[in-house]
């Protein structure tokens, strides 16, 4: 006997394109304790990301939980890497200790929260809260789609021990590929998983890393300073900004051919919106700015076409 549909499932399929079949169809009963699970989730969002917040929340049920937990388990393990306080030994001790626990889950189809709290112990004074919640977190995404995204956490939370372990160290373009792709391709790889989970969407996954390293490579110019000032340099050898430049516009490239893949919807419209940011930061970055205004962001996630990338 089939259970009965939730309200959210009726809206979830009212925003589907019609004729897209959900693939996995999961009936999402939400208790009041996870109402509540998923307020606190969104306040932490509001708190921690201007760029994903509002296509996060634009996002319907089931799809928006499984791209929050993925948004906030990843911001967990990022919050970590960039921790001023933490010792690089701690920091090497964690990530390995959050990616070994996830893969286990991912296997097993079990979460040991248990796990997490007995790793989190030691520096549970230093560790910020959207960490040391990363177990409800992950438990948040949808029970068909929750392997992909601790797998996916896992490998992330790995290579940014790996990094860590080697200081950051960008000599070369392919050390800057493996970096964004590490940090930021596998998100693209893992949002292109839930696309086809949700609706049957195909995206090449190929240009969804391009999306994520494009997103990164913005970050990078951004934070250029405040990188410099703690000793880390992410710009290849003899790279100028302007090389950064050009690399984030081939990055650009690929991130628009990966919106053309996605039908419109909500899907698409979560893509949209950081990547219309991402080359406004750029344009103002070039212009001589610091950084975009509240006006221009909220210009930007409104309704309306893309912006051309700054020569």
């Amino acid at each position: 006997m089939r259970a009965k549909d939730t309200l959210q499932d009726k809206a979830d399929r009212s925003v589907r394109p019609p004729g897209r079949p959900l693939h996995v169809r999961e009936s999402l009963r939400y208790t009041s304790r996870t109402m509540s699970l998923t307020r606190d989730a969104l306040d932490t969002l509001r708190k921690t990301s201007r760029t994903f917040f509002i296509p996060i929340v634009r996002l319907p049920g089931s799809v928006r939980d499984a791209v929050g937990s993925a948004y906030l388990c990843m911001r967990a393990i990022d919050e970590i890497e960039d921790h001023d306080a933490l010792q690089d030994a701690a920091k090497v001790e964690l990530l390995t200790g959050i990616s070994a626990i996830l893969e286990a889950a991912a296997a097993a189809g079990r979460l040991d929260r248990k796990a997490l709290r007995e790793l989190f112990k030691p520096y549970r004074a230093s560790l910020p809260a959207v960490t040391l919640l990363l177990g409800r977190y992950a438990k948040m995404a949808p029970a068909s789609i929750a392997r992909q995204v601790w797998s996916a956490t896992a490998g992330m939370s790995r290579q940014m021990a790996h990094w860590v372990d080697k200081d950051f160290t960008i000599r070369t373009e392919q050390d800057l590929d493996d970096y964004t792709y590490d940090v930021a391709g596998r998100v693209g790889e893992l949002l292109t998983d839930i696309w086809k989970w949700y609706d049957g969407t195909e995206a090449d996954r190929t240009l969804g890393i391009g999306f994520g390293r494009c997103l990164q490579a913005v970050n990078i110019v951004r934070n250029r300073k405040e990188d410099l000032s703690r000793g880390v340099d992410f710009y290849p050898s003899d790279w100028t900004s302007d090389d950064l430049h050009h690399y984030i516009r081939r990055q650009a490239g690929l991130a628009d051919a990966y919106l053309d893949q996605l039908p419109p919807g909500p899907v698409r419209e979560f893509c949209r919106i950081p990547l219309l940011l991402a080359k406004a930061t750029l344009e103002t970055l070039v212009s001589g700015g610091a950084k975009l205004s509240r006006r221009d962001v909220i210009e930007i996630v409104g309704p309306g076409k893309g912006v051309p990338l700054a020569e």
